[in-house]
């Protein structure tokens, strides 16, 4: 069996991802948008690819559906249980996987959900091959992505500016909110594809301590630090552009951070 030439990118990602849960908090509004703008029902079911601190699982189950949540990294799921005892809704099923090869049957699920995760698949035609295998035929897919020339996208490009060179390359997640490239990847696999614009809105007294909660949470600011810790010129450089950018972004004590919302049906 072929290695995956991505599984250290992938061991990276597990690593810094697992501090996510204080930011799911700002996420947890736009996850009950995504169910809606789903039309999840009673009785459906459906995958929460990515699925984190189970903001959109448990959104889901609220609904009346019948929820799976998969994720890469095994400390995000411990809180997604716990988020679910706390909601009691015990019954959804949490199982560690990778989007790019997902633990389910080919037409398993009704829906299947992702807010802002499978973009950081390294390899965009086989998430999307995944997402579309475990749906069945006329099931429908929806997500949410950040558009390229908005806050999180302009954020993506400057900490890729600051990387070292990866040999493999994964796809810059910031192309999954870029509608025509989104179409190019549905391609003839799926139908009726709508578009809509969102807004998540997260609280911050100032630009630079709504970096500081980045830095501590934000796996792709959290993976930079690790790289520029031993270079602090070059860090701190890194933190007034930053900050230049967040600031364009901030008002009265808020970050607004746009967001594009893509649902399709499976031909």
């Amino acid at each position: 069996m072929t290695s995956d030439p991505f599984e250290a990118f992938k061991a990276s990602q597990r690593q810094v991802w697992k501090s996510f849960a204080p930011l799911a908090q700002s996420t947890t509004p736009s996850a009950a948008r995504l169910v809606h703008f789903a039309g999840v029902r009673p009785g459906q079911k459906v995958l929460d690819v990515g699925c984190g601190t189970g903001v959109v699982a448990i959104s889901a189950r609220r609904q009346g559906a019948v929820v799976t949540g998969v994720d890469l990294t095994p400390e995000l799921l411990a809180v997604a249980k716990e988020n679910a005892t706390i909601a009691e809704v015990d019954d959804i099923v949490w199982k560690e996987g990778d989007v790019e090869e997902l633990p389910f049957r080919d037409g398993e699920f009704d829906v299947v959900l992702s807010q802002f995760a499978h973009i950081f698949a390294p390899r965009p035609d086989i998430a999307l091959k995944e997402m579309l295998r475990v749906l069945k035929r006329g099931g429908l897919i929806a997500f949410h992505t950040w558009p390229p020339e908005l806050l999180f996208g302009r954020v993506f490009a400057l900490v890729s500016r600051y990387m070292p060179p990866a040999d493999p390359k994964p796809a810059p997640p910031s192309e999954w909110g870029n509608p025509t490239v989104v179409l190019q990847r549905l391609g003839t696999a799926a139908r009726d594809v709508t578009f809509d614009r969102g807004v998540q809105l997260t609280s911050a007294l100032s630009p630079q301590h709504y970096r500081h909660m980045i830095e501590q949470s934000g796996g792709p600011i959290v993976r930079l630090l690790q790289t520029l810790k031993d270079d602090p010129a070059r860090l701190a450089q890194f933190r007034r552009e930053y900050d230049e950018i967040v600031s364009q972004y901030f008002d009265r004590n808020v970050v607004r951070q746009d967001f594009l919302e893509i649902r399709a049906i499976k031909a």
